[in-house]
């Protein structure tokens, strides 16, 4: 919104209208080495195989593959990837205050329709040059994939603008999310509650909580982003956006009968479908 050659009002000017300090304007944030960079994409790959592996495993994992990293640097990289080992933590069972407020609800809860549940997590989307976050919301009965977003930083932004596309479809029972800052926010929790939806929060390290979600990333990875190697934003958002419409609308899940997430989300028959090549698929 800062016009620096501006003839009439001088960049102060436009802080001061804007509330922004000038030291903000002119910062420019520190970019990744491209060593580190190389580690975060190793990382990213070996947690998609192994999300338990913690940052003891983690460093030592990077040691054998020839790298010399210590824990303090896999700990901010994985930290700065939204990164969190899959396994029981000590205390799990004490409460806090924000802990206490909305339990999970899934636990043998039998989900039998569309609309019935819906659940959203963060992933990281490695670039060539670089690194976006992947926000997604699915309904958990269809593994239809309502709304997505992508952002370069871990803001709740761009988590809310893709609720407000998501509830543009449909309204669930039950939101399930993780614990994160960008879903435990007033902000996000007041518009959910708005809404009459009932609030579900995954325990603190239980990835497999959202384990939807989580096959959802796998599949998003090794069919997508580790094939293409995007080479900037707007080609991720490009290839992601593509993809998405592929596993909504022709990709075939054993666990839904053969049939699509749109096919079962929207309640229609089984036809006839195509591959990403244009090839006739059987139901």
């Amino acid at each position: 919104m800062i016009e620096p050659e501006h003839y009439q009002i001088p960049i102060y000017r436009q802080c001061e209208l804007l509330d922004l300090s000038r030291s903000g304007f002119y910062y420019k944030p520190a970019v990744e080495s491209e060593y580190n960079l190389l580690l975060m994409r190793l990382i990213d790959e070996q947690y998609t195989l192994t999300p338990f592996y913690g940052v003891p495993r983690m460093t030592e994992w990077l040691r054998v593959q020839g790298y010399q990293v210590n824990p303090k640097r896999v700990r901010r990289l994985l930290r700065q990837m939204g990164l969190e080992a899959i396994y029981p933590k000590p205390n799990l069972s004490k409460k806090g205050v924000v802990n206490s407020k909305y339990p999970y609800l899934l636990r043998g809860l039998a989900i039998d329709r569309p609309n019935h549940v819906w659940s959203t997590d963060i992933t990281y989307i490695r670039l060539r040059q670089g690194f976006v976050y992947l926000v997604a919301i699915m309904d958990w009965f269809s593994r239809y994939v309502l709304s997505w977003e992508v952002s370069n930083s871990l803001d709740s932004f761009f988590c809310l603008w893709a609720l407000d596309r998501a509830l543009m479809k449909g309204m669930p029972v039950i939101f399930n999310s993780d614990q994160g800052s960008q879903f435990t926010n007033e902000v996000f929790t007041n518009r959910l509650e708005t809404a009459g939806i009932r609030i579900s929060w995954d325990g603190r390290g239980r990835a497999m909580d959202n384990v939807f979600v989580e096959r959802l990333w796998r599949s998003v990875k090794y069919e997508e982003v580790y094939l293409k190697d995007y080479d900037s934003v707007p080609e991720a958002i490009d290839g992601i956006g593509s993809y998405f419409r592929f596993y909504n609308t022709q990709r075939l899940h054993q666990s839904l009968g053969y049939r699509t997430p749109q096919q079962v989300f929207y309640g229609q028959e089984t036809k006839q479908t195509h591959n990403r090549e244009g090839k006739s698929v059987p139901p």
